[in-house]
C-alpha cells in the first residue's frame, strides 16, 4: 500500500496569491504547505510534521504539484519548494497577546518572568 497515495490536502486558507493545506493521513496531520504563486513561479514551504525518506518526500512534491499546483490552472515555469522538519508550538492569534497581558501585573518589573511562564506554558523549565 503507498501511503503517500492515501493522502489528503485539507485547504486551511486561500488568499489572491496563495494558498495553505494540511497534509492529512487519516486524522493524522503529517505535513503543512503554503503556496505562493508569482508571475513565474510557484514558491511552496513544505513543513514536515513526521519523518520521511527521500523517496516520500520526492512523492509528496509530486502529489502537490499535481494535486494542488496544476489544478490551480496558473501559469508557471517552476515549482520551488523549501522543506523543513519542525511541529507545532502553538496557535497564536490577538487574544492570545490580550491573554497574555492579563497574566501580568503592574508591579511586575522583570520582563524575564514572562518568558518563563510562555516555557512553562509549553511544558518546558
Amino acid at each position: 500500500m503507498d501511503e503517500i497515495e492515501h493522502l489528503r490536502f485539507d485547504r486551511h486558507f486561500r488568499t489572491q496569491s496563495s494558498e495553505g493545506y494540511h497534509v492529512m493521513r487519516a486524522s493524522d496531520r503529517i505535513a503543512t504547505v503554503d503556496l505562493h504563486y508569482t508571475l513565474a513561479d510557484v514558491r511552496c514551504t513544505l513543513i514536515l510534521e513526521q519523518p520521511m525518506t527521500r523517496e516520500e518526500l520526492a512523492r509528496l512534491i509530486e502529489r502537490i504539484d499535481e494535486d494542488l499546483v496544476l489544478s490551480a490552472d496558473v501559469p508557471r515555469e517552476d515549482l520551488l519548494v523549501n522543506v523543513y522538519q519542525g511541529s507545532e508550538v502553538g496557535f497564536f492569534s490577538d487574544e492570545f497577546h490580550a491573554d497574555q497581558d492579563e497574566l501580568v501585573s503592574v508591579e511586575d518589573d522583570d520582563d524575564d518572568d514572562d518568558d518563563d511562564e510562555f516555557d512553562n506554558d509549553l511544558g518546558r523549565n
